[in-house]
């Protein structure tokens, strides 16, 4: 039996033994165009192998590289693509620069830093109030995530006045935006008096008037009205008296 160890290594794996075969067979033809050929045969083999190259733009040019690449660069053929080279192919990407400022709050992370400084340095009181609200918000989500349990607000509060030296103070319980009290509709009070007449048709519960209702309600006085009150009503009485 024959083992990896005591074969060829393979310079791409990713297209089967057989296929290194075919190449190491091909660079031991001799005949120039008969290596095109058999080349262009591989070709069409490895992108049978590997479809999902095909969803690449100029996907011939890639596999061609691989081919050039299996044989070490090595392979003289007259190609479509030129051949490249190993600086090309194993070239390393240049060192992308880290940060190397010391985070205060390791704990919070780097963004927490930004935050709290852009919130000193606000001078609107409303923006300074949100964004305080907002640190502490993400405070509380970068507690529950590290220690997967709740916390109390009076926790988040003294913990971001110690960082900020003082400067923010979080409310807890939420911050509650301020709105205008003055209705902008209808009216949808269920306890709305009326001291006047009218016709009338609403849904109030405990509408009290005078005039003509047409209501639901319990209560009321006179005028045309489904209730138990005095007037002309249509009820479900079933003790009806006679004028005598």
């Amino acid at each position: 039996m024959e083992y990896n160890t005591t074969r060829s290594r393979m310079l791409m794996p990713e297209y089967g033994r057989n296929v290194q075969k075919m190449v190491e067979y091909l660079m031991s033809v001799e005949d120039r165009a008969k290596r095109l050929q058999q080349a262009e045969i591989i070709i069409e083999l490895m992108g049978t192998l590997n479809p999902h190259l095909k969803t690449i733009e100029d996907y011939k040019h890639k596999l061609w590289d691989h081919l050039f690449q299996m044989t070490e660069f090595k392979l003289d053929v007259d190609a479509p693509y030129p051949c490249p080279t190993p600086e090309m192919v194993f070239a390393k990407p240049e060192v992308l620069p880290y940060p190397q400022a010391p985070i205060r709050h390791r704990h919070l992370g780097k963004n927490i830093q930004d935050l709290l400084d852009r919130a000193v340095k606000e001078t609107d009181p409303e923006k300074r109030t949100g964004l305080t609200q907002a640190i502490g918000y993400y405070m509380k989500l970068a507690y529950a995530n590290w220690h997967r349990e709740p916390v109390h607000d009076d926790m988040i509060k003294n913990e971001l006045a110690e960082i900020s030296g003082g400067a923010l103070k979080y409310e807890t319980g939420g911050y509650r935006v301020p709105f205008d009290p003055t209705p902008q509709g209808g009216n949808n009070n269920r306890n709305f008096k009326q001291r006047g007449g009218g016709n009338n048709n609403n849904n109030n519960r405990n509408f009290k008037g005078n005039g003509n209702n047409n209501n639901n309600n319990r209560g009321g006085g006179g005028g045309n009205s489904f209730n138990q009150g005095g007037g002309n009503n249509f009820n479900k009485n079933r003790k009806f008296k006679k004028n005598k």
